[in-house]
């Protein structure tokens, strides 16, 4: 079965320069991003959201906003008609630590849950080379969104496509 890896911030929603998104009102959700979700809820067995929080590990938000923030996301997506399966977040300070990306702790933790998810048939979108290697690393196909940075040169190691947005990505099904 064919799994949508997504990273959070800088894909589905905009990013706090220098730091993090504390509650759901700081929460902003880019433009066209609930109508993709519906749009790659058809197109896949599953959409997993796989997103590093260092902000719980220094103290700066709790386990319980973070929860607030996703529930609001679930929420909102859903009433546009989409779905996510599973959030899965990374909260550790320490860089080496398996579930923080690019190490592939939250895609091992996925497979645990869904046990049908083939990696070589998913796909991993972030908005970091530190997504396009936890990617890669499972087997994946990697779409690089330039949100928060420039496109990069193609070919590119790391990166199988690229796209200005989830809706832009989204759009490619409505050409097949």
């Amino acid at each position: 079965m064919k799994a949508l890896f997504l990273d959070r911030d800088g894909v589905i929603n905009e990013e706090k320069e220098n730091s993090y998104i504390f509650h759901k009102d700081e929460f902003v959700l880019y433009e066209g991003v609930l109508e993709a979700m519906a749009q790659l809820s058809q197109r896949f067995d599953y959409l997993i959201i796989v997103t590093n929080q260092r902000g719980i590990g220094r103290r700066l938000m709790t386990e319980a906003q973070l929860q607030e923030i996703h529930d609001h996301l679930i929420s909102a997506v859903r009433k546009a008609g989409g779905r996510i399966d599973a959030i899965y977040f990374a909260p550790h300070l320490d860089s080496d630590h398996p579930d923080r990306k690019p190490n592939t702790g939250m895609a091992l933790a996925a497979q645990k849950d869904f046990p049908g998810i083939d990696f070589e048939a998913s796909m991993m979108v972030g908005n970091n080379l530190s997504d396009m290697q936890f990617g890669r690393a499972m087997g994946m196909r990697t779409i690089f969104l330039y949100t928060t940075q420039p496109p990069f040169s193609m070919p590119h190691p790391l990166i199988d496509e690229q796209y200005p947005s989830l809706a832009a990505f989204a759009g490619r099904y409505e050409r097949e």
